[in-house]
């Protein structure tokens, strides 16, 4: 019974379920058309994105795979050649497979001067220890690097510590046992680390974040507020900083609700002047085939508006791209992915 329920919210989650009637080689073929019909103008790119936004990612993966076939060409090499910008940047994230696009996520957030220290703590502190165990494979076959030795050569300190700690995929995603007296104790770890009696003490509560299941921690942040009289955020707040505090934060907000986790973060990536647009690409593709319609509810409760109608308004875009003598009223690309 458990497990159908759990199914049954899956399925309600997620957005593109690919075509009932579909055959990779004629998808190929016209994709190759509409890719050879490139001008000076550009590709046939709503055409392009009607296409793949209907197509499961196991379904684009047999696209590519006919693509080569056919043709003795890489799809998704194609169509970085003949695509550009922001668009070109969604069809590739639409054409890797789940876990090789999240690890291209956070190779992309390290290499190069800087960390994208966001990126990184988003990943990590909001999948489940079977998606970072495969992710870590993927990263390592594409890159030939172990993940965790790449964290730990571009972080340092606490922050090195916590994303090192969630790697680890500790945390048990499934029991609801909860044992009060360990989750009091819990609670006081995180009190003595606020006070600063001992410095190990937020190592402890670190470790504590990072390997306890979400039902503990949800009794642990409960006793920590009757004992501390604040919430475990206000406490994180006013005593941790920078990308530490951020990561402690991620934690506690995934832990009390994943799906309003994700609606701030699509929020986040289009508020105020300009779009963050690896954010909101990130976030809707990786989403879309998981919860992405569970984040919609959420975001329609928290802000007021539907998502769809935000990418909208956030998004510039032109009104008609001209391709093969045919002109098609666009929609932003991100609106296919999470339109009702």
């Amino acid at each position: 019974v458990c497990w159908t329920r759990s199914w049954r919210v899956e399925q309600e989650g997620v957005t593109v379920k690919g075509s009932p009637h579909f055959s990779p080689d004629p998808d190929a073929e016209i994709l190759y058309k509409w890719l050879s019909c490139y001008v000076s103008t550009g590709t046939n790119e709503q055409a392009i994105t009607d296409m793949l936004t209907k197509r499961s990612n196991a379904q684009r993966q047999q696209i590519s795979k006919s693509f080569k076939g056919q043709f003795s060409k890489d799809l998704t090499e194609t169509l970085k050649s003949e695509l550009s910008g922001k668009f070109e940047r969604l069809i590739v994230a639409l054409m890797y497979p789940p876990y090789r696009y999240e690890a291209k996520e956070l190779h992309d957030a390290m290499k190069g001067l800087g960390t994208k220290e966001e990126v990184i703590i988003e990943i990590l502190a909001s999948r489940t220890k079977h998606q970072l165990w495969e992710i870590m494979k993927a990263y390592e076959e594409d890159y030939g690097s172990s993940l965790e030795e790449d964290i730990q050569a571009d972080t340092s300190g606490y922050l090195e510590r916590i994303l090192v700690c969630l790697l680890q995929g500790s945390r048990d995603d499934v029991s609801g046992f909860v044992d009060p007296e360990l989750a009091l104790q819990d609670a006081q770890v995180r009190l003595s680390a606020g006070e600063k009696i001992h410095g190990t003490d937020e190592m402890k509560f670190i470790t504590i974040l990072c390997t306890r299941s979400a039902t503990h921690l949800m009794r642990v942040f409960e006793e920590y507020e009757k004992i501390a009289n604040k919430s475990i955020e206000d406490s994180i707040k006013s005593e941790t900083h920078g990308s530490l505090e951020e990561a402690m934060l991620t934690v506690v907000k995934c832990t009390h609700n994943l799906h309003s986790y994700f609606a701030e973060r699509l929020h986040y990536a289009m508020k105020g002047p300009g779009t963050r647009d690896g954010t909101l690409i990130r976030n809707i593709v990786s989403r879309s085939e998981i919860d992405l319609n569970l984040i919609k509810g959420e975001f329609k409760k928290m802000y007021g508006k539907t998502l769809s109608s935000m990418i909208m308004v956030s998004h510039e875009f032109p009104i008609f791209t001209p391709v093969c003598d045919i002109n098609i009223t666009e929609r932003p690309r991100c609106y296919d992915l999470c339109a009702k």
